[in-house]
Formats: structure tokens, sequence, C-alpha cells
């Protein structure tokens, strides 16, 4: 072992790169494991047109969600209903709490006057906090 020569190289030198290549890979499968799952995280909705208002608020909390869609039909939480379930609904849960709320949801196709109905048919049964869902006016 002459002149003191190492085997293991010039320690010096240390790491001049480091491989990303695992990294990226690890971020690909996880970015299709949130997209897969994101699929089924998403709440199936009903399509409506809502009308526009420049002074719309936000949502609260709500108990009740009815929708009204463009031919007529009621929801009431997302699932197909009729004004008398409603009205048994809207029982239930004024009994149970004073502040409910019910949240309406019209195509803007629907006429007026079932609107109207609905509100009256959800006051009726005691719950007289209501609001009109609408899609919010953007400027420009």
């Amino acid at each position: 072992m002459a002149g003191g020569a190492s085997f293991g190289g010039d320690d010096d030198e240390g790491i001049n790169a480091i491989n990303v290549t695992p990294l990226v890979d690890i971020m690909l499968v996880l970015l299709i494991i949130f997209m897969v799952a994101s699929t089924y995280i998403v709440k199936p909705s009903i399509e409506v047109d809502l009308p526009k208002a420049a002074t719309g608020g936000d949502a609260m909390d709500t108990t009740l969600s009815i929708v009204i869609d463009p031919e007529g039909a009621l929801f009431l939480n997302g699932e197909p209903s009729s004004e008398d379930a409603i009205a048994a609904k809207c029982k239930s849960v004024a009994a149970a709490d004073e502040d409910a709320q019910a949240i309406i949801a019209a195509d803007k196709a629907t006429p007026h006057g079932t609107v109207v109905r609905i509100i009256d048919l959800v006051r009726q049964n005691g719950v007289m906090k209501f609001a009109i869902n609408i899609e919010p006016y953007k400027k420009g």
C-alpha cells in the first residue's frame, strides 16, 4: 500500500447529482389515485339552470334542499319526491328544529307560480325560514 492510496475514491468530491426519478414516479401514482378517488367523492346532482342575481348571499347550513327541474319534477335532498312527501318532511323537521331552513332551487324555465306554491307548501308545514338558490351574476 504505497503512497497511502485509498480504494474508496476521493472523499472531497461528495454527491454531485440527485436522482429525482423515484420522486416523480411516486407523485404520478398519487395523482392518479386522487383522480380516481375524486370521482367517488362528487355527489350526484340534478342539473338546473339557476337564475342569476347580483345580490345573492352564501347559503347557510340547510336542513331541506328542494329542487324543481324544468319539467316541474320535485326533488327533496337529491331524491325524487312529491308535494305530500315534502310536506311530511317539513312537518317532521320543523317539529325537531324550530330554526329549520329550506333551500329552494328552481330552473329559470320553471313557472313562477310553481315556485310560489312550493314556498307556500314549505311555510304551511312549519319551516318558516327559506332561501331561493341562485347562481351569482358575474359582472363583465
